[in-house]
């Protein structure tokens, strides 16, 4: 029997090989997994044209995984270092890359990402479209927008973040309720000006069959963008979001009707007090279509840091059941990431991933408690192959190597794991010589 996507394949009761590799990856039944891509719960982003892919699932159910944003940019243009970038985050297991590029030969740099890349690769066809169509953004004619898409989805583009939600209606409600940061989204204020200077619809919301038409020919899953998130924390939750919110539903259901799948971006900056309502919402008013959250961060204030403000957020986002997260590296807000700024990022952003994925799903644990068990036993090189990041931990302890081999120095022979090993095991517990043992700390 033949289908178009994955969900297609799904509705007519087919397991495709995509879904066999993320069923078997996911420790799932596979019928499981297909009845929860029919319903729209979860995806599998897949171009057709993409050859290099291993195949990942996003949604209920399913680990929380990650993204790595990188791209060639006008001020600093180096394609061979943004593939080392892809390469370092294919390596540390990321299972997402979105090419933000901007600026000159994108499709160059896009393609040879795509032919070496295992990860799911997304774009967002907006940032390309001046360079692209080589034209002034008010010069563009609101099909040529689809022309862009429809090249990055013939390149092998596995999901799309689409900005078709701020329409002119949403446009209306942000103009008057105002907001503190106005419209963070690159994509969204891009729209906003092309809309607000030609007096025209969104393109992509105006023409959304038509995107249809083309995510569906490739199987392109249309990551619907949230233009209107929050850029600070004093926006979040705010009528712009919520409104915007309420149209990418509606767009949700016109594309699972046309077999498209689909995932809702969610906000950027949001109280801590506020996730796990934001994402009961977005779950709420999107039909529990997948959902992707960039961070969130959840302190304004901590530029050079936001890695870490982001995987406080990111962790209690996904315990609340967002299944996708958008790493965020220490250059947030401050300057294209460095290979280290990268690694910095992907680690915080599995770290906040896997503590989510600790509170929802079943197994999750094991790991951890691998972990507990090479601690009990004072198993450093065991402890280094389970670490998310092996890298770090081995070069700290060659860095300060302990008097006694089975402690650190931090704790030396006073090490709690230790003396309890010692007591358990029927052990005397002897600290240092005459003149530094007990009767000297009496």
């Amino acid at each position: 029997m033949k289908y178009t996507t994955q969900m297609d394949a799904a509705k007519k009761g087919i397991n495709t090989r995509e879904m066999k590799i993320v069923a078997e990856k996911e420790n799932m039944d596979v019928n499981e997994l297909r009845d929860l891509i029919a319903k729209g719960r979860v995806c599998i982003p897949c171009n057709k044209n993409h050859k290099s892919i291993s195949p990942e699932g996003i949604g209920e159910g399913l680990r929380t995984k990650i993204n790595v944003n990188l791209g060639i940019s006008k001020d600093f243009y180096d394609i061979d270092l943004e593939l080392k970038k892809a390469e370092d985050a294919i390596n540390m297991k990321a299972e997402a890359i979105m090419d933000l590029s901007n600026y000159g030969k994108t499709r160059e740099f896009r393609t040879k990402l795509i032919d070496m890349s295992t990860a799911m690769i997304g774009t967002v066809p907006m940032y390309d479209a001046v360079g692209f169509l080589e034209k002034g953004l008010t010069l563009i004619e609101a099909e040529e927008f689809l022309d862009v898409l429809r090249a990055h989805a013939e390149d092998g583009v596995d999901f799309v973040t689409i900005h078709a939600g701020i329409n002119r209606t949403n446009a209306e409600i942000f103009k008057r309720n105002g907001r503190l940061t106005n419209i963070v989204s690159r994509g969204g204020s891009l729209l906003f000006g092309w809309m607000y200077m030609n007096d025209k619809e969104n393109p992509f919301y105006e023409y959304f069959d038509k995107v249809l038409d083309i995510c569906e020919e490739y199987d392109v899953t249309i990551s619907l963008g949230d233009s209107l998130r929050p850029g600070s924390t004093h926006d979040a939750t705010d009528a712009s979001q919520i409104a915007e919110l309420i149209t990418l539903g509606e767009l949700t259901k016109r594309a699972w009707d046309r077999n498209v799948q689909v995932m809702i971006e969610g906000p950027g900056h949001v109280p801590i007090d506020q996730i796990e309502m934001n994402v009961k919402l977005e779950k709420r008013l999107c039909h529990n279509a997948p959902f992707y959250v960039l961070g969130p961060l959840v302190t304004d204030v901590a530029p050079g840091y936001d890695h870490i403000t982001s995987a406080i957020g990111g962790a209690i986002a996904a315990a609340s059941g967002a299944d996708f997260l958008c790493y965020v590296t220490p250059a947030e807000h401050l300057k294209l990431p460095d290979e280290k700024d990268v690694r910095e990022g992907i680690i915080a952003a599995k770290i906040a991933a896997h503590a989510g994925d600790m509170a929802k799903l079943k197994g999750a644990r094991d790991w951890d408690d691998e972990m507990g068990k090479a601690r009990q036993k004072l198993d450093w090189e065991k402890m280094f192959e389970l670490a998310i990041d092996p890298v770090k931990p081995r070069k700290y302890r060659e860095m300060s190597t302990p008097q006694i081999d089975d402690s650190c120095t931090m704790c030396g022979e006073m090490c709690a794991v230790r003396t309890m090993n010692k007591i358990m095991n029927g052990e005397d517990i002897v600290l240092g010589d005459d003149e530094f043992g007990l009767d000297a700390l009496k």
